[in-house]
């Protein structure tokens, strides 16, 4: 690789760094404003016109202290992957959040939903479906990477059944995950 490649590359990487620090400070920012002003109205509650702003919103949208850490962790890591990966990772991101969150305020149970999981378990979905679509190997090898660590997490987490949790939000995610790899491998 020469040299511009390289400049070219590093850029890009620093640029994509600069996209997730900021990504994941808007989401704790949100979290604190949301103790002081009543921002969870803008959850997605499926099939009424007030939980449309979540669709885009309800990502940003936190419970507690408990719930955006357990979101946080995985979330920067898997969008750290995303990164490294030639998927564009600003529209994958858009996209997951909008189709997941589509398929949730369309299908899901008449309960609001707040929070990044059902992005968690899109980027898992893209990931795993990645690697199949494309057949590369570094894909295969990252979706082979996401399967072994997230692997039963899915599995538990599109379970109904469990109190508190969205596992429709989370069954969406992964919907969505597997429809966008497949929609942006064939755009290769």
């Amino acid at each position: 690789m020469n040299n511009t490649s390289q400049q070219r590359v590093s850029g890009s990487l620093r640029l994509e760094l600069r996209g997730i620090v900021t990504f994941i400070v808007m989401i704790w920012v949100i979290f604190l404003l949301d103790r002081f002003l009543p921002l969870e109205r803008f959850a997605l509650t499926p099939r009424q016109a007030s939980g449309i702003p979540g669709i885009l919103l309800s990502p940003f949208l936190h419970k507690g202290l408990g719930h955006i850490t357990s979101n946080t962790v995985p979330l920067t890591l898997l969008l750290l992957l995303l990164a490294g990966s030639r998927a564009d990772s600003k529209k994958v991101v858009l996209t997951l959040i909008l189709m997941s969150g589509t398929l949730l305020w369309l299908f899901g149970r008449p309960i609001p939903v707040v929070g990044a999981s059902g992005l968690v378990f899109g980027l898992i979905g893209f990931m795993l479906a990645s690697g199949f679509f494309e057949r590369r190997p570094l894909a295969i090898v990252v979706g082979g990477l996401v399967g072994f660590t997230y692997g039963s997490t899915v599995f538990w987490g599109i379970l109904p059944g469990q109190k508190g949790i969205s596992w429709d939000g989370h069954l969406y995610g992964v919907i969505a995950g597997v429809v966008c790899a497949w929609i942006f491998a064939r755009a290769r």
